[in-house]
């Protein structure tokens, strides 16, 4: 069983977090999610796009960043993603117990919380676009991490 764990910081949009919510329900990935939300657990369109996959997601919501963060447990690495810095997400050396966090859809994790992250991915985007939509962000670099990681050996 992997360890890997997705966190999703601040999140805005209920069909984002509903579709990262299924993704975790079916690759038994924990799933946190920081407070302030911009919507209730109760939205229908956060339980449209989660299906009815949300009984299967490992959830846990927390207060803020600092809860969250007092109970990181040794060896798991924080992996900051940021559309425009940090190393391409194909190029980082991911690790089994790596904790995945993700900003908000409008505006990204803050500035002061990248600045002093120690690993930083990003996923490589061209064009005329700010930024790829969240949960698909979500979904590129947790396979990434999967794939990397053995994860998907065999499957």
């Amino acid at each position: 069983m992997h360890m890997l764990q997705v966190v999703l910081y601040h999140p805005e949009l209920p069909p984002n977090t509903g579709s990262i919510a299924r993704l975790c329900a079916a690759t038994a990935t924990p799933l946190h999610l920081i407070e302030p939300l911009g919507f209730s657990l109760e939205d229908k369109y956060l339980k449209r796009a989660g299906l009815d996959y949300w009984p299967h997601v490992q959830l846990k919501v927390w207060p803020d960043w600092q809860d969250f963060s007092s109970t990181l447990e040794e060896g798991g690495r924080l992996v900051f993603t940021s559309a425009r810095t940090g190393m391409s997400h194909h190029e980082f050396a991911y690790q089994t117990k790596d904790i995945l966090v993700f900003g908000p859809e409008t505006m990204g994790l803050p500035k002061a919380m990248l600045d002093r992250a120690e690993h930083r991915v990003r996923v490589p985007i061209w064009g005329q676009v700010r930024s790829i939509n969240l949960a698909n962000a979500v979904s590129v670099v947790l396979y990434e991490a999967f794939r990397q990681t053995g994860v998907l050996d065999g499957r």
